[in-house]
């Protein structure tokens, strides 16, 4: 198909052009590209972070990726992901006080409190934060910071079961 295509190639970007680079390309991409992708779950014990690096560089691992991006994915809206010193816990400390005093429980102003106190605070807490995080593999291994660690960041009271997402693409 490929020298079909080479024959009708045109100068300038149309369908004929497209479809070269799907027919030509795409096949080989699929041969240098590795993909992997993992799912596992974080028991929560209420609000505060949870480290998840090395379930991540597990991940990693398994994925046979020498350089490529781990994208980690968490599926909630009132937990999110991030990237934090892993050396000093009062770093984690300060972090949660910061956040209680930017998103205080007991503001009155908050409507959607259907599931306790904690509610609309958990989301907007993550809106502030993020969902996902991508790092860099480089030979294998994450390419992290000497003082960086990826958590997750529960903002409900209450214990929760977390399932979290790595996406791995590379060669």
């Amino acid at each position: 198909m490929c020298a079909f295509w080479r024959s009708q190639f045109p100068t300038a970007l149309s369908g004929s052009t497209v479809a070269w680079l799907w027919a030509c390309f795409l096949p080989a991409l699929r041969e240098i590209m590795k993909t992997h992708s993992e799912f596992f779950e974080v028991a929560t014990r209420g609000k505060g972070t949870y480290e998840i690096t090395d379930r991540v560089a597990g991940a990693v691992a398994n994925s046979a990726v020498a350089t490529g991006t781990a994208t980690v994915f968490i599926q909630h809206t009132s937990a999110s992901l991030i990237v934090f010193e892993n050396a000093d816990q009062s770093a984690r400390v300060d972090l949660h006080t910061f956040f209680e005093r930017l998103v205080p429980e007991d503001s009155e102003y908050f409507t959607h409190t259907s599931e306790g106190p904690d509610d609309s605070t958990s989301h907007i807490k993550m809106a502030l934060t993020r969902s996902s995080e991508v790092i860099p593999i480089v030979e294998g291994r994450l390419q992290l910071g000497t003082w960086q660690g990826i958590y997750l960041f529960e903002h409900r009271r209450s214990p929760h079961r977390r399932r979290i997402l790595v996406a791995i693409i590379g060669e």
